[in-house]
This record gives C-alpha cells, structure tokens and sequence, in this order.
C-alpha cells in the first residue's frame, strides 16, 4: 500500500481548495435504501449506534475479533459520511467554510495512510512471531518424547520470541536505537546473512521509513481537532458537526490500532476533547479510557503492543521458559504434564492468532483503499482533477 505517492499528490495540492474547480458540475444526490438522502441526523446516529456496540461488544477489549468490529464500524462510518457529502446541495458544499473543512478532513484521512503501512508491517512481524512458536510446538510436539533436544530447540525459539518481541519503553522514544535493534533482532552468533532471522525480515520489510514515527503521525491527524463552534455549525447548515465526527473517528481508530499491533515509535498520549452533546462521544471515551488503563496495567507498560493475543502468548511462552529451565531428564510424570497442558494452550493461541491476522490484514487494506477511494471521487464527484 504505497502510502507515500499519495500523499505526495495530496501535498502538491494542499494550497489548493478542494471543491474550487468547476463548480458549475451537476451532482446527482446519493440515496439510501427508500429512496431517502442521508441527513446529518441519521448519520450522527449510526456513529453513535456503532460506538455502542463497540463499547458493549462481546469480543474482548483489543482482541483480534474486535479490532476487526472496529475496522468494520469504521468502513461503514467512513461509507456514510461519503453518502453524506454527495447528498449535501452543492451550493452548501461550495461555501468557503465547508470548502476548508472537507479540505482539512481529506488531509487528515491522508495521513491515515501511513498507520495502515505500518499496522500492516506490524501483522507481518506478528507472523514472524508465529513461525518461532511453531519450532516450539514442533520441538515438545505431544507425539514426541520430550528429551533435553527437545527442549534445548524449543529454549532457543523461545529466547529467539522474546527477543523479537522486547520493546523497551526508552527505546521507543529513540529512533536511532529502535532501527539500531531492528537490524539486531537475531541471536549474537546468528549469521548476518541468515534470511531466517526475526532481525532480518524487520530490517527489509518496513514499508515506511526509519525516521517514522507513529507517534508523531497520530498527533499530526489529531492537531487542531476541535469541535466546531456555533457560528461554524451555522455557516455550514450543520455540516462541520459530521466532518468533526468522522475526523475523531479517524482519530480513534488509528490510535486503537496504533495501541494493540506493533508500530514504530508507539505512543499513546492522545487526548480527545468531545462534547458529551455527540452522541457517541460517552462510548468512545470510554473505550479511550478503558485502553488507556490497560496500558497502564504493570504487566503491560513496556509491552510491544496491547492486543490480547499478544499479552497470551507472552505470558504462555514465559511459563513454559520457566519450565524448562532448569530441568532434569527423564522429566518426571507431574513435570512432563505440566508441560503438555502448557505447549497445548500455546497451540490454541497460535491458532486463534493464525485465523485472526489475514482477517484483518485485509480489513487494514481495505481501509487504506478506502481512504485513497473516497477522497478520490470526493473530488471526482464535483469536477476536481488534477490540472
């Protein structure tokens, strides 16, 4: 997902107003099912209804299963708004005011971009991860008799983890470390050119730069968000209400996805300011909130990221480490059973996270698509083009 050709023709543009072209075009208005527009009512109402059930959903906080919810509520959110602005009459669209709020929302979403590469070279690191475990499952495989081989292979995958997944939280403030221990992942007396190595993939693979920072790029997208005051609302026939819902939207989401999967140069301290007068700013602060504890929980502080699959696998790794060092061979009948019931836990984690991540891999392009397409024929939509 080529973030970087996209934004550069975004910032070509950025002097320029984005609905300030040819505004003599006819646009067909866009409806709903029953023939109805979208209005600013019902759309502020669907954010509301999908905060909600985010908020009270089934799945577990940060779980695989919800951060696909999330995406999902986010792609229906981010459809409606579109509905939204096709159906708004033309001669509202091309007031000044409206005209530099769609422009400061399509830079934002632009911005977005970037976090979609990043959480996508965070998925593929999390696989990575997945390929240490399986030597661990293959090594104290319930078929086999487990012998000090055995469990050598299986210590040295699981050093090899917990290495790949060290994310000290001083490091992560210095870029200069972060991309020295990128190159470094792998074990000391580990080849240099052994293709093999976590060290290895991390060093070619990321799709944005050394110097990126996800913490810098969820300011970026959250600087100067604030509600829209009255004469705004007003000179917008209620517009900027929407623009400022789905840019918090924007907001939220990537910074849930910034805090579960493994970004560069995490960082949380993003502060939302909403009026409890949205609808669903109750629930989003409260997932805000609940997130935000989370990562302050003692065993999560200086964790690589806070998805719950992430910390299960961690702590599963980590007791059966403590099993198997020290040990003594043959392991007595207590010994080998703890083991077997611990490597038997790890295996369902390993396959719930396997099932999980191509899920929502695709959900992550499928915004990235979503953003680039909607800005797009946004611009499409009232004769834009890149004169």
């Amino acid at each position: 997902m080529p973030a970087t050709e996209f934004q550069g023709s975004a910032a070509a543009q950025s002097g320029r107003s984005v609905f300030s072209l040819k505004r003599h075009s006819h646009v067909t208005p866009v409806v709903m099912d029953g023939g109805q527009s979208l209005d600013l009512d019902t759309f502020q109402s669907h954010v509301s209804d999908c905060f909600q059930q985010l908020s009270s959903s089934s799945h577990d906080l940060l779980s695989l299963s919800w951060l696909r919810d999330l995406l999902n509520s986010f792609l229906r959110i981010h459809h409606q708004f579109k509905l939204l602005i096709l159906s708004t009459p033309k001669s509202h669209l091309s007031k000044p005011t409206v005209d530099r709020l769609l422009s400061d929302y399509f830079e934002r979403s632009v911005k977005g971009l970037d976090v979609c590469n990043a959480i996508r070279d965070g998925i593929e690191q999390m696989r990575q991860w997945h390929k240490l475990l399986e030597i661990v499952l293959c090594a104290l495989d319930r078929d086999r008799t487990l012998g000090e081989g055995q469990f050598r292979r299986a210590k040295k995958a699981l050093i090899d983890l917990a290495i790949a997944m060290l994310d000290d939280k001083d490091n992560t403030s210095n870029n200069t470390t972060l991309a020295h221990r990128n190159r470094s992942f792998g074990r000391s007396n580990t080849p240099a050119k052994d293709y093999r190595s976590v060290g290895h993939f991390r060093s070619l693979s990321w799709s944005v730069s050394r110097s990126w920072s996800a913490a810098r790029q969820l300011q970026a997208i959250g600087n100067n968000l604030c509600a829209p005051r009255p004469n705004e609302i007003a000179a917008t026939n209620g517009l900027a209400t929407a623009v400022f819902s789905v840019n918090s939207v924007l907001l939220f989401v990537m910074w849930a996805l910034v805090a579960a999967i493994p970004c560069q140069d995490r960082g949380l301290q993003v502060h939302f300011t909403i009026p409890r007068t949205f609808g669903w700013a109750a629930p989003l602060l409260s997932l805000h909130e609940r997130i935000m504890e989370e990562s302050k929980r003692r065993d999560r502080r200086n964790a690589c990221a806070l998805l719950k699959e992430i910390h299960q696998i961690e702590k599963c790794s980590r007791l059966i480490s403590e099993l198997a060092d020290p040990v003594q061979f043959p392991l007595s009948e207590d010994k080998e059973g703890e083991v077997r019931q611990r490597v038997q836990e790890l295996s369902e984690l390993c396959e719930g996270m396997k099932e999980g991540l191509d899920p929502l891999e695709r959900q992550v392009r499928e915004v990235f698509h979503g953003i680039v397409r909607s800005r797009t024929e946004g611009m499409d939509s009232l004769g834009k083009t890149n004169e």
